[in-house]
């Protein structure tokens, strides 16, 4: 074998192995910038918004949430912080199953199956004590003064779809805090039934709207 042979077979090995570590190179890229699945699922279902437990003390331990809806509302105070530390009062006797932050972030304070006291004097379709029966969620801020951000809302949809398909939980039975005060209010017009202007109805709709899409997405619709 000549020379000039031996030394082009030497430059094509050469330009094959950098061939081959550009390759591998680009693919432990795009590898490492795609979604991760957790816990074996589809990289389509990956979370997209960060969760922090931050359990409350405020909920029924004898009592098992039926999931048949979903109440919302929003804090009206000024601090995640500070929603967060009314929810988790023992002294205040209130609390949610998850608190939503401008950001998206979501604490969770609850599991869906278990009674939290976020509702009140409520009433569902006619029946009393909503948090037997419904899931409490809490967007951080108040509504009087600012919309939800798109990141709050996404992030609440993130964290309910799987619950409405899960315990087959229909859309006209999610409802705001002052909706089912207003009920309870109907069914009893003379007991008295106090409390602060909860979600307004704009952002309401801005969230069952986008739910509604989402879902419609998610169907192929």
């Amino acid at each position: 074998m000549n020379r000039k042979m031996i030394v082009y077979n030497d430059m094509s090995y050469k330009s094959m192995i950098r061939g081959i570590l550009l390759f591998v190179v680009v693919a432990i890229v795009f590898l490492a910038c795609r979604p991760h699945a957790q816990n074996g699922e589809s990289p389509e279902h990956v979370q997209m918004y960060k969760e922090i437990e931050c359990p409350t003390p405020n909920f029924d331990p004898e009592r098992e949430n039926e999931l048949l809806g979903v109440v919302l509302h929003h804090t009206a105070e000024p601090t995640v912080e500070n929603a967060l530390r009314i929810l988790s009062s023992p002294e205040k006797k209130v609390g949610t199953h998850v608190v939503i932050d401008t950001d998206g972030t979501r604490y969770v304070m609850a599991k869906p199956t278990v009674v939290a006291y976020h509702a009140g004097y409520s009433v569902l379709n006619g029946r009393d004590s909503c948090n037997l029966f419904t899931i409490g969620i809490e967007f951080q801020g108040n509504t009087l003064e600012s919309p939800l951000t798109d990141a709050q809302i996404r992030s609440g949809i993130e964290y309910l779809i799987p619950i409405l398909q899960e315990y087959k939980i229909p859309l006209q039975n999610i409802v705001t805090h002052e909706m089912v005060r207003q009920a309870y209010k109907e069914k009893y017009p003379d007991q008295r039934c106090s409390g602060k202007v909860d979600i307004t109805p704009k952002e309401y709709n801005r969230f069952m709207n986008m739910l509604k899409d989402s879902l419609n997405l998610q169907s192929g619709g």
